[in-house]
Order: C-alpha cells, then structure tokens, then sequence
C-alpha cells in the first residue's frame, strides 16, 4: 500500500506593513540577518529565519509578531512581501500538523547558538516594571488614524545653533488618545515617496505625563529635531521632522499609536528612577519627571538621578526648566561634547565621575535604569554600568541579567 506523500510546510514569519512603523528595531536585532527593507516594507527571508525570535519583544508595535503556515516550495518572496499593503490571510487549505508544529518547535529549542546570540542582543528588558500601569497600544492604525491639533510649537534651542528642536503640543480634543510615560506615538506626513506611495509613518517619544502637557487636558507633547543632513553627513531634509518643525498653531497633523509597552515608568512612589540621555532622548525623562514631580506632594519618595548629554549647553534642549527644578527633588548632571576650550565629555563621563552615587541606586532594587538616545551612546552606557558596579562588589554580569528580568533596564536608542 502506497503511503501518503510528504509535504513541507512552513510557518512563515511575517512583518505586518499595516502596523509597522519601520523604526528597524527588528532588524538590528535579528542575530542572522534575516530581516531587511526597501522603502515600502520590512520583510523577513524565509529561507534564512529559525524563528529564534530575538526580534519579536523589542518591536513596540506588534508587526513582527505575525506567522502563516504555507507550503514551503510556496513561501512568500522577497518581492511579494515588499508589493504588500497589508498581510495576505491564511489560506485555510494549509495547515501545518501537529507533528510539523513539534518538530519545528523542536528545531528551535536544538539551537543554543542562535539562543545564546538573540539573548545577548536584547540588552535591555523586555517587560515593563511590576508596578507600571497597563498600557493602552495601537488604537489608531494607517489605516484607521486619527488627528491632533497644534496647540503650540516652541524652539527649545538657541536660533544661533544648528541643533533646530522644536516643543509641540497636540490636542485630540474628545478623540481618546491614552498615553504612559515611556511610549511613543507615530506622525503621518501629508505627500508621497519617490515612488508614489504615502509617506510611513515616523515614530515620536511623548514628552508630557499621563494626564496631559497641561495637566487634564487631552493632549501630548513631542521632542523633534529638524532633520538637515543624513547620517552620512550629505545635506537633506527629514520628511517628518521638517514638517512638524514648520507647523503653525492650529494646524491638523494625522497620528497612529499609541506604541509601548515595556519602556514604562513604575508607579510604586518609593521606586529611584535612574535616566540616562542625549538630545531629544530627553522626551521621556522629561515626561517621567514631570509626572513624578506632580505626585511629589502625594506621598512619592523615590530619587531620580538624570545623566543628560549634548553638544553644547545651547544645544540641550528644556535646559531653563531643568534647572529650575529643586535639587533635592533631581540630581542632574550634563555632559557637554563641544564646548569650546575644554575636553569633550560624555554622559558615561559624567556617570564615572558619581560612580560613588550610582553605585548605591544599582543597588537597590527598587531603581529603574532608563536610557535613550542615539544608537552610538549605548555600548558607551552600558560600559560604564558595568564598570561602576564591578568597582563596587556588585558583579555586572547577574545585575545585568536581575535588571531585565525584572523589567528594570529599559533601552530605546535609535
């Protein structure tokens, strides 16, 4: 008797275009480089994912956590996946047995090596603190947005620098647009790419608490650079962040999110919130210090300790309010890279140089380590954390590990 004939299905991992707001987390933390992009979508190759799934935490919309079972000689290409404007459904003629789902299961669990890689590229944790309030996630989708209006745009920074950082305020009126500390929202600018598609969105950190830039009102604040030059230094101007740097008071803008929902601040009163940043990194140690200052008189007691880093002190954005607020509510301390006449110096500097006080908050197990900014200043950070805890009998390599268990070390750089 002739037995079935075997067929190969595949669990194919997908990125939803719908969702996804091409912030690259997930391909930077892909440990084989199986995830890459156009200027339309990111896709995943099916050939080369062993769905090790380091990629799926870190995403802050959900749009890596996405799987069709397919027949394998029928995997969906890099081609089809980048034309999609929306996931394909599944094709109920295809299901993947019980037997396949094992071994593929199986396979995974067989590869320590990939384990090993994905664990130590996710360096920050992957859950929110144990105290942090539930938060609300992709309520506004490309597909389903909603709009804000400007109720301000203010420059932070000094007109004789280059650094152009705007403070805007956004006002969803009756619309319901529930935000935490710590998440971020997406803009959607008007026009179209070179290849005439609508513009994706771009992602924007919330620098204003829970309850509002004005407390009880409905309404956010973001942190935005103008963008002039490319990374490579070539002179261009960044789609969004122009146009949100040129909007007027009354002005509509279009807006998906919120986004996040591990990069939270905790709300038990006696947690220490440790923060490090540079630039506009600053919005969500902004929006975590101003929340913690309005339940000051409410009973929190917890310390804050913030490392903040620019070029020059004309290029730090809300240096005036951050100096006014008291000392013995934050311990500030800048770092300046460009100051004329003197050394260049970074936030890891500054962290060294209080070692003797950063050494008790990694301490105790009630502090919080925040750290966002640009990409380039996280080896820097993390080097010092280790360093500063080493030099004080704590051992970097369990706290490192106790810290994002816990849900108590939080990178976002970019």
């Amino acid at each position: 008797m002739n037995g079935p004939v075997p067929v190969d299905i595949l669990r194919q991992h997908l990125i939803d275009p719908e969702i996804c707001i091409r912030c690259n987390t997930c391909e930077e933390t892909c440990p084989i480089d199986a995830i890459t992009h156009d200027g339309t979508n990111y896709v995943v190759k099916a050939e080369v994912c062993n769905g090790c799934m380091a990629c799926v935490p870190p995403c802050p919309t959900g749009a890596i956590d996405n799987w069709r079972n397919v027949f394998k000689a029928n995997a969906y290409s890099l081609d089809e996946q980048f034309s999609w404007d929306e996931l394909p459904t599944q094709n109920p003629t295809v299901s993947a047995p019980a037997a396949a789902e094992s071994a593929s299961q199986d396979a995974v669990s067989e590869m320590p090596d990939a384990a090993v890689v994905a664990s130590d590229l996710v360096r920050g944790s992957t859950v929110p603190p144990w105290s942090a309030a539930r938060p609300y996630v992709n309520l506004y989708t490309h597909k389903a947005p909603t709009t804000a209006t400007v109720v301000g745009n203010y420059r932070l920074t000094d007109e004789a620098t280059e650094s152009d950082i705007h403070h805007l305020v956004l006002d969803f009126g009756a619309m319901p647009f529930p935000v935490l500390e710590g998440q971020s929202i997406g803009i959607l600018p008007p026009g179209e790419s070179a290849e005439g598609r609508a513009h994706h969105a771009r992602q924007y950190s919330i620098a204003s608490p829970r309850d509002g830039e004005r407390p009880g009102y409905n309404n956010v604040s973001l942190t935005v650079k103008r963008v002039t030059h490319d990374h490579g230094g070539k002179a261009t101007l960044g789609v969004c962040s122009n146009y949100l740097c040129d909007l007027k008071k009354g002005d509509v803008v279009t807006v998906i999110g919120p986004f996040g929902d591990t990069f939270l601040m905790p709300n038990h009163p006696n947690s220490h919130l440790l923060m490090i940043c540079t630039g506009t990194g600053s919005a969500p140690m902004r929006a975590m210090t101003e929340y913690r200052r309005r339940r000051r008189l409410k009973g929190a007691t917890g310390k804050l300790m913030l490392f903040f880093g620019a070029r020059t002190q004309a290029e730090l954005p809300y240096f005036g309010p951050l100096m006014n607020l008291p000392k013995d509510f934050i311990d500030t301390n800048l770092a300046f890279s460009r100051t004329p006449g003197k050394p260049k110096r970074y936030v890891q500097d500054a962290m060294r140089e209080r070692a003797a006080d950063v050494a008790p908050l990694l301490a105790d197990g009630n502090t919080h380590v925040y750290v966002c900014g640009l990409k380039g200043m996280e080896d820097g950070v993390l080097q010092a954390l280790a360093e500063i805890a080493e030099a004080h009998g704590l051992g970097w390599d369990a706290l490192w590990a106790r810290l994002k268990r816990e849900g108590r070390l939080h990178l976002e750089t970019y």
